[in-house]
Parts: structure tokens; C-alpha cells; sequence
């Protein structure tokens, strides 16, 4: 299997990927599910190019504080620019199943479409309770890929190409799974919540319409798809916008706990 490379072109991919309006409306979603107060101190696992942390040091306030963990130079390094002139903001190199962070140190943390690409997702959870102090509250956020609907003329190559995608990722259907694992790490007052994300229209602030190029860009070499494929492929999801017949739906999962005790 090969992973997505979070390289600096991934990142200028990404951060215009967090820009739309589907991004926007999740980032809502999940600072929502976390509650950010005034003086908390936040851990975002995963943080990427930092558009979480930038946000979360509002909610926090200057009395409270911010710490962003990537496995990513080059995330951090996006992060650090967007976060640039706040100095309770603290970005650190690491790994999920390793956070570099000291034991019962934030009031709450996030983890957001990470888990997914994590072999150990039992390691993660334990290192997210781990990092919580007790009552400290967790969100965890990730998408059940096998939920994706698109519209196609052809749907055998549609199923190689969701198939390749797949390969981008250790667990495609994680969210299945998360209820129970996070209980086994210990936390409790465990809910899950689903938001759907769908469109009919080939609208570059949708999920639908922004992951084409990506999606096109990895998946040649992978489940039997060409280049010609993902070209094909990607040409009729255009051809399908133009004419007004595109459609795109999926649901990701947003998943609450509490470190009691």
C-alpha cells in the first residue's frame, strides 16, 4: 500500500482543499463538538497545515493555549506561518501513537481524519486519554470511505477507482470500529454523531468537485487503475457538472468522549 505523501506539494494541495466551503463548515462542526472555553489549554493531533490551531487560539484566548502535533515538517512548517505573532501556540513533531506531550496536559483534544491513517488505532486513543487531564474531552473525527456514493456512466470504473483511493489509507472504514476502541482506551461518555456531506452540483467548495484532482493524481498504479482510467474518469466528472448531472455524497463521523477520574 502506498499512503499520501505529505510533502509540500500534499500541503499546498491541502490547504486549499481546507479552504472551501465543506472545510469551513466541518471546522465549525468540529469546534463545536470540542467547546473550546477562554483559558484551556487544546491539543490538536494531526494538525496539518494548522487552520485548527489558527482557530482554536481564538476560542482559547490569551491566557490559553495551543499545541499542534504533526508527523509532517512540512505540515508544521504551513502551521507555523498560519499561526504566526501568537506565542501560546506550540507545534511539535510526532507521531499519534507517540505524542510528545506530558501525561493529564490539556483540558481538551481533537483528531481530526487522522486515525485513518494510523496502523495502531489503539496506541492513538491510549496516547490521546493519556494526554487529557481527568474530565478532559476528546473529539475524534473520521470518514467511513465505503459510504461514498458518485454518479457514473461507468460504474465498474468507478468501483476500481474508489477501490485505489482506499489504498490510500490503513483503515478505510474506521469509524465502524471507533465506538468500542475508544471505550477500551478509557474513555466514557462515548457518542457518535454523523454529518452528511453531498452535492448535485460540480461545485469546487464541495467535497465532491475538490477531490477530483487528488483523487486523480493518486490512484494510476493502484487496483488495476491507468492513467488513462483516472484521466477518464475525472474528465466525466467534469462532463457530468457541465451538464448538470453530477452527484457526490458521503458521510463522515464525528466521535465525542470524556476522560473521567
Amino acid at each position: 500500500m502506498n499512503r499520501l505523501a505529505f510533502d509540500e506539494e500534499m500541503g499546498k494541495q491541502l490547504e486549499a482543499l481546507y479552504r472551501i466551503g465543506d472545510a469551513v463548515r466541518r471546522r465549525r462542526l468540529v469546534r463545536r463538538a470540542l467547546g473550546a472555553a477562554s483559558g484551556e489549554s487544546i491539543l490538536d493531533v494531526g494538525c496539518g497545515p494548522g487552520f485548527y490551531c489558527a482557530e482554536l487560539l481564538g476560542e482559547v484566548g490569551p491566557d490559553g493555549k495551543v499545541v499542534g502535533v504533526d508527523s509532517s515538517p512540512q505540515m508544521l512548517a504551513l502551521a507555523a506561518r498560519r499561526c504566526e505573532g501568537h506565542d501560546n501556540v506550540e507545534l511539535n513533531e510526532g507521531e499519534a501513537t507517540s505524542l510528545p506531550v506530558e501525561d493529564a496536559r490539556f483540558d481538551a483534544a481533537l483528531c481530526v481524519q487522522v486515525l485513518e491513517y494510523v496502523r495502531d488505532v489503539s496506541r492513538g486513543l491510549a496516547e490521546l486519554h493519556r494526554a487529557l487531564r481527568p474530565g478532559g474531552r476528546v473529539v475524534v473525527w473520521d470518514v467511513d470511505w465505503a459510504t461514498v456514493s458518485w454518479r457514473s456512466a461507468d460504474p465498474a470504473r468507478m468501483a476500481r477507482v474508489l477501490g485505489a483511493w482506499d489504498e490510500h489509507l490503513v483503515h478505510p472504514s474506521l469509524p465502524r470500529t471507533l465506538v468500542p476502541a475508544m471505550r477500551s482506551a478509557g474513555f466514557e461518555q462515548v457518542e457518535m454523531e454523523a454529518h452528511s456531506f453531498a452535492t448535485a452540483d460540480f461545485d469546487p467548495d464541495t467535497y465532491g468537485a475538490a477531490a477530483v484532482p487528488i483523487i486523480r493524481s493518486f490512484v494510476p498504479g493502484h487496483n488495476g487503475v491507468s492513467q488513462d482510467d483516472a484521466e477518464a474518469w475525472a474528465a466525466e466528472q467534469q462532463e457530468l457538472g457541465d451538464r448538470g448531472e453530477f452527484y457526490f455524497a458521503c458521510l463522515q463521523f464525528c466521535f465525542t468522549g470524556t476522560r473521567l477520574g
